[in-house]
């Protein structure tokens, strides 16, 4: 089988079954090298919906990807196998039985040796993923976050897990190293100063919107690079990372954010030999009609694919 997606030039990208950047859709244990697949769940939102038909909708819009990287110089195709693997199975109406059924079927994927990039799907999706991961590996991962939220947040209406604390319980659950994780693009009002109690306690890296600015983008990933290691790194990407301007079409904007161009060049200086997989959470077409929104995820998962493809060079 041939790994390379259908070429605009043969059949126009408006036409055609969707499959993320036309290429093959394929089973769990087919010969790739990198699953692309989605996680159609928003069941632990607490504001705006509609996150679960994120992976249709970036599905479609990346019809306009291409597989030539213009900075990096390299097509990707070349260096890897990709394919969409389809959705996750869920359970729309629990949570507890959507984040084992999403432990399950990531841990498939993983004893594959697969390496993959999920498209949400709210937030909490990523708990199970890194806990199917930890099973794996044996020990914390190291964690790049994109997101204008802390996500350790306390539990809501009595309920420990929504979207707002899936890294508090990664944390406390060892999945991730607190030194090793990296948080990119955090701004806006806190209930209090003590959501900001969990970065001294677990030795975070955080850095805001702010921070960001007052810095060449390159040393901060600089930093990343040399303090990921040798430990298996993950990356998540909370579309809301993203000034409104730039993502109207998520569940708890923020204004103030990041713009497509810098999380294009921090996504960029990115070298990550030990990267095991990577999400875009928390799009949501029904706040986006422009799709300005999906478009950005298209182009947050092709930069992450180069990643990947890169990671040999």
């Amino acid at each position: 089988m041939k790994f390379e997606p259908i070429s605009g030039r043969e059949m126009p990208r408006f036409a055609g079954i969707k499959t993320f950047f036309r290429l093959p859709h394929v089973e769990l244990n087919a010969g790739y090298d990198l699953a692309l697949i989605g996680v159609p769940f928003d069941g632990s939102l607490s504001y705006r919906p509609g996150a679960r038909f994120a992976p249709t909708r970036v599905r479609e819009l990346s019809a306009l990807g291409r597989v030539y990287h213009w900075e990096r110089k390299m097509s990707f195709i070349e260096h890897l196998k990709i394919a969409d693997v389809g959705d996750c199975p869920i359970v729309p109406i629990d949570v507890m039985k959507t984040y084992s059924a999403i432990e399950k079927h990531f841990s498939k994927l993983i004893n594959l040796k697969k390496k993959f990039i999920s498209v949400g799907g709210d937030h909490s999706t990523t708990l199970p993923i890194l806990r199917a991961l930890y099973k794996k590996h044996k020990k914390p991962l190291a964690f790049i976050h994109f997101d204008a939220h802390l996500d350790t947040y306390p539990a809501a209406w009595d309920c420990e897990y929504h979207h707002g604390s899936f890294l508090r319980h990664a944390l406390e659950e060892g999945l991730v190293d607190g030194s090793k994780v990296f948080q990119f693009g955090l701004r806006g009002p806190l209930a209090g100063k003590d959501d900001l109690d969990v970065i001294t306690k677990y030795k975070m890296n955080t850095w805001t919107v702010d921070d960001l600015r007052r810095s060449p983008l390159d040393s901060f990933t600089k930093k990343v690079n040399k303090a990921v290691g040798k430990t298996p790194v993950y990356i998540s990407y909370d579309i809301d990372c993203l000034d409104p301007a730039y993502a109207p079409g998520t569940g708890t904007p923020v204004v103030g954010g990041l713009t497509t161009y810098e999380t294009q060049q921090i996504l960029r200086g990115f070298h990550l030999p030990t990267l095991v997989g990577a999400d875009i959470v928390e799009v949501s077409p029904p706040y986006d009609p422009s799709d300005i929104t999906s478009l950005a995820a298209v182009d947050t998962m092709f930069e992450l694919i180069n990643i990947f493809a890169g990671a040999d060079k």
